[in-house]
């Protein structure tokens, strides 16, 4: 009988299918990457997703997050999204945390009953957490190298952290896990090096920051605020769900 993954089960048959809905990945952080990683995992037949982010929707989300309109601004990323993948498909078994990720907040997440696990958080002591505890429990994961500050989609690749280069941030990602005995892990990365953003007193958030009332972690605490586009963080996210589908129905 036709359903709404029928096309996709043209490619990966009947059985493939079965296994997605039968899997539970968690997707920390989703902002411009991770939020477009969820729709494509939501779309491509996924059964339960846990959803984790702190953030509200900042007008200044608008022009690259896929939850981010005029109508969403100030409302939970995790609570727009939610109410997005339940429109898609109501039978998903959704879970969210309305929480920032650091070594801290690590207890409230059991990993072993993760299927996978996709970092799109942007703070290295998170990521490390997250990779360090996917390690634990044995958990595939995927991480997202730096996507702010680029331009070129196109430059984006798959590889094990320790055959990156040009990244900043996956240089840091390589000596963190290094320095923990992390033998490996599976990245999307970019080796276009990063342009120098054109900021000025009008589109400085860091200066002028607009995040909603009650925010947590506001522009102003930040070293620098990148600049980004439409499609380059979507890229990076699609690439991740990819990964993720096909690791699962291996």
């Amino acid at each position: 009988m036709l359903n709404q993954y029928s096309r996709t089960e043209l490619i990966f048959g009947k059985k493939a299918m079965e296994k997605l809905w039968e899997s539970r990945v968690a997707v920390f952080g989703i902002g411009g990457v991770g939020g477009y990683t969820v729709e494509a995992l939501v779309r491509s037949g996924i059964g339960a997703i846990d959803i984790i982010d702190d953030d509200k929707i900042c007008l200044t989300n608008i022009n690259r997050q896929i939850y981010a309109t005029r109508k969403t601004v100030g409302k939970y990323k995790v609570d727009v999204a939610a109410e997005r993948i339940a429109e898609i498909n109501p039978n998903i078994k959704i879970s969210t945390y309305k929480t920032f990720y650091t070594p801290e907040t690590a207890g409230q997440f059991d990993f072993s009953k993760y299927d996978y696990i996709v970092d799109a958080i942007d703070t290295v002591t998170g990521k490390i957490a997250l990779v360090q505890n996917a390690a634990e429990t044995n958990t595939p994961i995927i991480s997202s190298m730096g996507a702010g500050n680029k331009v070129d989609p196109t430059k984006f690749e798959v590889a094990d952290i320790y055959k990156t280069s040009v990244c900043p941030l996956a240089k840091v990602m390589r000596y963190e896990c290094r320095k923990r005995g992390i033998k490996k892990l599976k990245c999307v990365y970019s080796k276009e090096p990063p342009m120098k953003p054109i900021e000025s007193d009008d589109n400085s958030c860091k200066y002028h920051c607009i995040c909603p009332p009650d925010t947590k972690r506001t522009c102003t605490v930040r070293n620098q605020v990148p600049g980004s586009n439409a499609y380059v963080p979507s890229v990076v996210g699609l690439i991740i769900a990819g990964e993720v589908i096909k690791d699962l129905v291996k």
